[in-house]
């Protein structure tokens, strides 16, 4: 076993840069109450596969990401959370994994991800790493051990079962639970007589997570990354780590979906309640390590109420960021919706801070979700802004800041995600929002000095990259720059309450963040391709104030205005004003200034 954490001396040189980290100031210079790093947080997600290639293979890996080190700096994220680098064969790049201490030598070695921790400590920057703790590859030991005999000391690792025979003596599945990559969920061994189950592919057979065995080995390896210094994990599929234990069918929900399966209610194979008691044994590990370690888990749930339970509710004891993600992971650009999510997010979560998602590396971006084809960078802003305002953590996507496209394949021989070669053309696969990262111009953009990347680049790279739109002032990245930027310098955006404003526009989402000192900003996002007009009553709201003073506004620069009078906004305009009166005076930059000069630190 590795060192503790207090023994370890890279982990002992981690935690001094930690405690580094300046604390932030408020808006009105006092520093901010103590709170965990986490609460507030912008973590930045890289696909590794495609962030930056250091060896000119074509793939990303880690040396790359201590490259583009400084970017991140600069843009003010607080974490990156890094996608599998583990061994795997690769069947679900990286998700399948063979060995979860190890780093995959396309990837780099433990030496570089050390290296890495280091790097990104100098900087401020924490590392959280994915785990899986759902299924494993059906390479790694235990499942090979497993599936050699019924009496393997492994064998209840994973979930088997007899199955059935039908009439012709023709063994069955169990029941009628599907893949969610296509198929039966369960896989039949002849050598066995037995099937085990996959939610996923085949080549991931699922962990018996019943078995106390398996939480301990899982626990185990968890421990060797916290004590080799992570900040904490984002959890892969962590809603669906039980099932059901009488293996019942699940109920027809009606139609079928992209891979020709029946659609089926997963009452049995995801949000058991068994899953909890794991949660609450994982926090109370994480719990024991210095410096707030975090857990994320992806969580894909219909109701906003549903999250409650993976924060531990009142007793907030189990995930500290279960992911909302019907806020920013659905299609319309709709201001009574997002109203309705966020305001749940504020009454139905025991007061636990949200976490917004609007991009990841399983989802069409949000650029090509959201927009509109003629505004879509107008859009692009005001999505930003919803995401870097509103009360919550925040998850940030590769590419999401310079407004990367999603780019799918257009032919079938041309697909790299399996998911996509068996439901083409319903179902294209997620290589499109997987494409390298647009570093510059150049060849390959920046990602590679290899011309055959692992997925193609993005047609308009030479235009949609980073060294091209730092040196634009009005650039979607310089927007999102600021964004980020002042999250720290106004306390009433890091951690003030939101108060939502003008709650039956159909069209235009307003919400004042108010500090603690009673500093407050406004914003105002207009949904609609049409002029829209408000009058915001921020009295009745208990927001005191007498003027707006417009800090950031797309498209365009919006006047200051009076508290109580009509503001025009344009289509899908994006308002982001101070709130002033005589006992605030604040600082306010005049509304003759360039965005750049307007919102600088």
């Amino acid at each position: 076993m590795p060192k503790s954490f207090t023994q370890s001396g890279l982990s002992r040189g981690l935690r001094r840069a930690w405690l580094r980290l300046a604390p932030q100031r408020s808006g009105s210079g006092h520093t901010a109450a103590a709170e965990p790093w986490w609460k507030h947080s912008v973590t930045y997600e890289i696909y590794l596969r495609s962030f930056q290639d250091s060896n000119g293979d074509g793939v990303g890996d880690l040396n790359g990401v201590v490259q583009r080190l400084d970017y991140l700096e600069s843009l003010g994220i607080d974490a990156i959370w890094i996608t599998p680098f583990y061994p795997s064969p690769q069947v679900d790049f990286g998700y399948d994994i063979c060995d979860f201490r190890a780093i995959d030598p396309r990837f780099g070695t433990l030496a570089d991800f050390d290296h890495l921790l280091r790097e990104a400590a100098k900087r401020g920057i924490r590392v959280l790493l994915d785990m899986v703790l759902n299924h494993t590859s059906e390479q790694h030991p235990w499942f090979q051990e497993a599936a050699r005999a019924r009496d393997s000391a492994w064998h209840d690792f994973y979930l088997w079962s007899d199955g059935r025979t039908d009439g012709d003596g023709q063994r069955l599945p169990p029941n009628n639970w599907v893949s969610l990559f296509g198929g039966s969920a369960w896989q039949y061994v002849a050598a066995l007589d037995r099937f085990y189950y996959h939610r996923y592919y085949p080549q991931q057979p699922d962990l018996n997570w019943r078995n106390p065995q398996v939480e301990r080995a899982m626990f185990d390896n968890m421990a060797f990354w916290l004590e080799r210094g992570v900040a904490g994990f984002r959890l892969d599929a962590i809603t669906s780590l039980i099932e059901d234990a009488q293996l019942r069918d699940e109920p027809p929900s009606g139609g079928s979906n992209s891979q020709g399966d029946p659609n089926l209610e997963h009452i049995y194979t995801d949000n058991l309640p068994e899953t909890h008691a794991v949660m609450r044994r994982l926090r109370a590990l994480i719990d024991a390590y210095p410096g707030r370690r975090v857990l994320i888990g992806e969580t894909y749930l219909p109701r906003t109420a549903d999250l409650d339970a993976w924060y531990g509710g009142a007793r907030h004891n189990e995930l500290h960021l279960p992911m909302n993600t019907l806020v920013g992971l659905g299609e319309a650009l709709d201001a009574v919706t997002f109203r309705q999510h966020l305001s749940e997010a504020a009454t139905e979560l025991h007061h636990s801070q949200p976490l917004l998602v609007f991009d990841n590396h399983d989802r069409i971006r949000s650029w090509d979700r959201y927009g509109d084809g003629l505004h879509d960078r107008e859009i692009a802003r005001l999505i930003a802004t919803l995401l870097f305002t509103a009360r919550a953590a925040v998850l940030l996507y590769q590419g999401q800041e310079i407004g990367q496209r999603t780019s799918p394949p257009q032919r079938v021989e041309d697909v790299r995600d399996p998911l996509g070669i068996r439901g083409w053309p319903q179902d294209k696969g997620r290589d499109g929002e997987r494409t390298p990262m647009q570093w510059d111009a150049g060849p390959q953009a920046g990602f590679s000095s290899n011309p055959r990347t692992w997925l193609p680049l993005c047609a308009d790279y030479q235009t949609v990259n980073v060294a091209t739109e730092l040196a634009d002032p009005n650039s979607l990245l310089n927007w999102h720059r600021h964004l980020i930027s002042m999250r720290s310098r106004y306390a009433a955006l890091r951690s003030g309450s939101m108060v939502l404003l003008d709650r039956a526009n159909p069209h235009v989402l307003s919400y004042a963040r108010v500090s603690v000192d009673g500093s407050a900003l406004l914003v105002a996002l207009n949904m609609s391709a049409s002029a829209q007009t408000i009058t915001l009553d921020l009295v009745a709201a208990g927001v005191g104030g007498e003027r707006l003073l417009t800090l950031l506004s797309s498209p365009g620069v919006l006047p200051d205005a009076t508290v109580g009078a009509p503001v025009l906004l344009p289509p899908y305009a994006a308002w982001l004003a101070a709130v002033r009166d005589h006992r605030h005076p604040g600082h306010a930059p005049p509304a003759s200034e360039p965005l750049d000069a307007r919102v600088a630190p």
